[in-house]
C-alpha cells in the first residue's frame, strides 16, 4: 500500500507565513460592507487607510523576496495600472492647447469660467477621490495575490465572503419582518424592501450576488468526482454534495437567497439566476470529470431556493415589480439617452472620474425631474467619466478574468480551483449583468469584493500545488 504525502504549495514562491496580515486582510473584506456599504466618505476614507497600512506593513514584512508575491500576476496589474494612469492624466494642469488637443469641451469648459488652470477632468476634486479609491482597490488586488496563496487560504476567504454575505441577509431580513421603521445600527428608514447596512437596496442586492458566488463556489469544490458507476455509489455522491459536510454552507445559502429576495431589487435577482444557470451549464461542458451532483445542485438553486424557500418570502412581490415596470413609468431609460450626450462630448478621456453628478445637469432634460448622481448603467457611467480609453481598459480587465476563470474551469483538476473559478465566473457575469440597469460597483464594498473575485481568478490559474515527501528532499510533479 502505498504511502500518502502531504500536499503544500510551494511554487511561484508563494508564502504562507504573514498569518496576522493574512487575518486582517478577512477582518477587513468582512466589516467592509457594515458601514453603509462603505459608500461615505468616512467610511471609504477609513477602509482606504486600512487596506494602505496593511499593504506597507505587509510589504515591509516581505522586503526580502524579489517579487513581493506579485510578478507572476504582472498581466493584470499593468492593465489596472493603465487604468489608473487614465484617471491621473485627468487631474495633472496641462497646457490649454494640449487640452484643447485631447479634450476640447474641457478647455471650452474652463475658458468660458477664466480658470488659471486646465485639467481634462471637469470636477478635479471627484476625480482625486475616484482616483484613492482606485489606488486603494490596485493595494487590495495586490494584497490577495500576496496573501492568498495556498488552498486552505482560498477556502478560507470564500467562508469568509458567505459569513459576510450570511449576516447581511440576517440583518436585513430581521429588520423587516420585525417590521422596523428605522435600522437598528444606523437609524435609517427602513421600508418593505431589505437593505441590510446598506443605504440602497440594489446595492445591498448586488452585494449578496457576490457573496451567493462564493458560496456556490465552495458547495460546488465540495462535490466529488463519480470514480463509480453504481447506482448507490452516484447517489452517495449527491447526497454528500447537498446535505454533507456543506450543510451549514448550503444553508447560508438559502438565507442568502431570502435577503435577496426580500430586497425586492429586479435585476440584483435576476442577475443571481441567470448567473448561476449559465455558469453551471457551462461548468458542465468544461468541467472533466464533474460530479454527477453539480447538476442535481444547480438544479436545486432553483427548486429549492426559487420555488420553495423564497416563494414565502417576497418573491411574488418582485414577479409584480418587474411585470409592472415599463418605460412610461420609469425614468432611468431618459437619464440613459441624455447622459449618452456626454459621452459625445467627452469621447476619448471622459469628463474626469467621479464626475457624472456635476455634469449630467447641463444635459438633463426639463422632464426628468430627479435628481440623478448617477447613470443607472455603470457601462455607460464608466464610458462617461473616463473615455472610451478608459472604458477599453475595463472592458479588457473583465475580459481577461472571465477568459481566466473558464480556463481554470476546464484545465485545473483539484477541486478548490475549479469550484473557485465556478465562483469567479458567476460573480463575473452577475455583476455584468446588473451594471446595464444600475450603478453597483459604485459601492465601495462591491467594487471591493469584485477586485478580489479578479484577483482570484489570476490566482487558481497561477498557484500549483506540489506533493512533497517527509523523508525525501525530492518533490514530484505539480499537480493541477
Amino acid at each position: 500500500m502505498k504511502k500518502k504525502w502531504p500536499v503544500t504549495s510551494t511554487s511561484h514562491n508563494q508564502f504562507t507565513e504573514h498569518n496576522t496580515s493574512f487575518y486582517l486582510f478577512l477582518s477587513i473584506l468582512f466589516l467592509l460592507p457594515i458601514p453603509l456599504g462603505a459608500n461615505r466618505p468616512w467610511a471609504w476614507s477609513l477602509f482606504e487607510l486600512a487596506i494602505f497600512g496593511l499593504t506597507l506593513y505587509t510589504t515591509f514584512r516581505m522586503r526580502g523576496h524579489k517579487d513581493l508575491g506579485a510578478s507572476h500576476y504582472m498581466n493584470m496589474l499593468v492593465l489596472w495600472i493603465g487604468f489608473i494612469l487614465v484617471s491621473c492624466l485627468q487631474i495633472i494642469p496641462l497646457p490649454l492647447d494640449i487640452v484643447s488637443q485631447l479634450s476640447p469641451h474641457s478647455a471650452q469648459l474652463y475658458s468660458l469660467a477664466n480658470a488659471s488652470q486646465f485639467y481634462l477632468s471637469t470636477d478635479v476634486g471627484q476625480s482625486i477621490i475616484s482616483l484613492i479609491k482606485l489606488l486603494s482597490l490596485l493595494c487590495l488586488m495586490i494584497l490577495t495575490f500576496q496573501l492568498v496563496n495556498t488552498e486552505q487560504r482560498i477556502r478560507q476567504l470564500l467562508m469568509v465572503m458567505v459569513a459576510s454575505g450570511t449576516f447581511q441577509a440576517l440583518y436585513g431580513s430581521v429588520e423587516v419582518l420585525l417590521g422596523l421603521e428605522t435600522s437598528i445600527i444606523f437609524g435609517f428608514e427602513v421600508d418593505q424592501r431589505a437593505t441590510g447596512s446598506f443605504v440602497y437596496h440594489n446595492h445591498y442586492a448586488n452585494f449578496l450576488m457576490l457573496c451567493l458566488a462564493a458560496g456556490v463556489g465552495l458547495i460546488v469544490t465540495s462535490l466529488e468526482k463519480d470514480k463509480h458507476l453504481s447506482p448507490k455509489d452516484r447517489f452517495r455522491s449527491i447526497a454528500t454534495g447537498l446535505l454533507g459536510s456543506k450543510t451549514i454552507i448550503r444553508i447560508c445559502l438559502a438565507v442568502m437567497v431570502i435577503g435577496l429576495v426580500m430586497s425586492r431589487s429586479r435585476m440584483g435577482n435576476a442577475a443571481f439566476f441567470i448567473s448561476v444557470a449559465v455558469v453551471g451549464f457551462i461548468a458542465v461542458l468544461l468541467i472533466k470529470n464533474r460530479s454527477r451532483g453539480l447538476l442535481v445542485f444547480v438544479a436545486s438553486m432553483f427548486v429549492i431556493d426559487l420555488f420553495i424557500v423564497s416563494a414565502y418570502f417576497g418573491l411574488e412581490q418582485v414577479k409584480e415589480r418587474l411585470t409592472q415596470t415599463s418605460l412610461t413609468s420609469e425614468t432611468r431609460d431618459e437619464v440613459v439617452q441624455d447622459a449618452a450626450r456626454i459621452l459625445q462630448d467627452f469621447p476619448l478621456f471622459g469628463s474626469g472620474g467621479g464626475s457624472f453628478y456635476s455634469i449630467f445637469p447641463q444635459y438633463q432634460r426639463q422632464d426628468v425631474f430627479a435628481f440623478y448622481d448617477h447613470a443607472h448603467n455603470d457601462y455607460l457611467q464608466f464610458a462617461i467619466e473616463y473615455g472610451l480609453i478608459g472604458f477599453f481598459i475595463l472592458v479588457l480587465i473583465f475580459s481577461f478574468a472571465l477568459y481566466k476563470a473558464l480556463r481554470a474551469m476546464y484545465r485545473r483538476r483539484n477541486s478548490i480551483f475549479k469550484g473557485t473559478a465556478f465562483a469567479v465566473a458567476m460573480a463575473l457575469l452577475g455583476m455584468g449583468i446588473h451594471m446595464t440597469v444600475d450603478f453597483p460597483l459604485q459601492a465601495y464594498a462591491n467594487a471591493a469584493y469584485f477586485t478580489v473575485f479578479i484577483a482570484l481568478a489570476m490566482i487558481i490559474n497561477s498557484l500549483k500545488l506540489r506533493t512533497v515527501k517527509k523523508s525525501s528532499s525530492r518533490t514530484s510533479s505539480p499537480r493541477r
